[in-house]
């Protein structure tokens, strides 16, 4: 038995470091998860739309860190009636995602592993079962190292975590996981496969009055596209340097555009107020927040493969 209760230790405590990794490296996304679970379609509690960033950051870094401490053996008793109640949230969310159809993706590994509703239900269900086994044996949990050092691993932790959160909000995500991370292609992303599932990307059109023109960007080997996906929610103190890189890549001969969700007469007069030399395309706004997790961001494009991607604050860091 103490030998079973040390290997469910292992699991649940490799399960957590990972699952939170993979979300600790883009909590933008949490908070979009987030921000579905609180709409009016699913739970219906809009009032905790705007803490849903607050939400993301403290159960990405109280799950990873929780997964560490299980390993380690520190504080056994709270560790492990922590990691519970945790799991029995997700245990009722991924059913209540499952059994009314609410969310198809609830963002338990983030964008690096996709499980259907009820594939990640059953999930939680069995690490529910190991932590129950690890609660009536707690005794046996004792930690790998004595003294103060197991306190001290997970202080020097929990700092870790939260500067790499502090790192990845302040710029883009340490890893991307999504399909239009540096190196894919997005015209590649949009191919259908013989498996009959929908392809990484089935949203990307970049719609003028008349026309979709992302096919003929896709084909342009100098594309440089600045992401405003919403325009009620930008950070205008990165539009200077938008701007100054806008013209930078003009000189080198890049077809520049904006892409936006926003309404084309709210986009004319920020054009006007802050001075953007910028002609706007329309996007979704899905889409949008999948592209970077920057407002306003910048991806470079050659011949529809990403080669750069950069938040404002880090534009004149762009190679032309």
């Amino acid at each position: 038995m103490k030998i079973l209760v040390q290997l469910f230790r292992i699991i649940v405590g490799a399960l957590f470091i990972f699952s939170g990794f993979v979300k600790l490296v883009d909590p933008i996304g949490s908070q979009y998860k987030f921000q579905e679970y609180f709409s009016e379609s699913v739970l219906n509690m809009e009032f905790l739309i705007p803490y849903a960033l607050i939400f993301s950051i403290v159960l990405i870094v109280a799950e990873i860190l929780l997964g560490v401490m299980i390993l380690i053996g520190y504080k056994p008793k709270f560790t492990v009636w922590c990691l519970f109640f945790l799991t029995l949230i997700f245990l009722f969310l991924t059913w209540y995602s499952a059994y009314y159809d609410k969310v198809t993706d609830c963002g338990c590994f983030g964008d690096a592993v996709k499980l259907s509703t009820w594939e990640t239900f059953y999930k939680n269900v069995i690490l529910i079962a190991l932590i129950i086994v690890l609660m009536i044996k707690v005794d046996v949990i004792k930690p790998i190292f004595g003294g103060k050092i197991p306190k001290l691993i997970t202080l020097v932790s929990l700092g870790f975590f939260m500067f790499i959160v502090q790192h990845v909000l302040t710029h883009l995500p340490i890893i991307d996981f999504r399909a239009y991370a540096i190196g894919k292609n997005i015209s590649e992303g949009m191919e259908y496969k013989d498996d009959g599932e929908i392809p990484p990307v089935h949203d990307f059109m970049l719609e003028d009055a008349q026309a979709d023109l992302a096919p003929e960007l896709l084909k342009k080997e100098k594309v440089m596209l600045v992401i405003i996906y919403n325009l009620d929610k930008v950070d205008t103190n990165g539009f200077p340097a938008i701007r100054e890189a806008t013209l930078k890549a003009r000189d080198k001969g890049y077809t520049v555009y904006g892409v936006s969700a926003s309404f084309t007469d709210d986009l004319i007069l920020a054009k006007e107020k802050y001075n953007l030399p910028l002609e706007f395309l329309f996007c979704d706004e899905t889409t949008l927040k999948t592209m970077i997790r920057a407002n306003p961001g910048v991806m470079i494009l050659d011949k529809g493969t990403v080669t750069q991607k950069k938040n404002w604050i880090d534009v004149d860091e762009l190679e032309f």
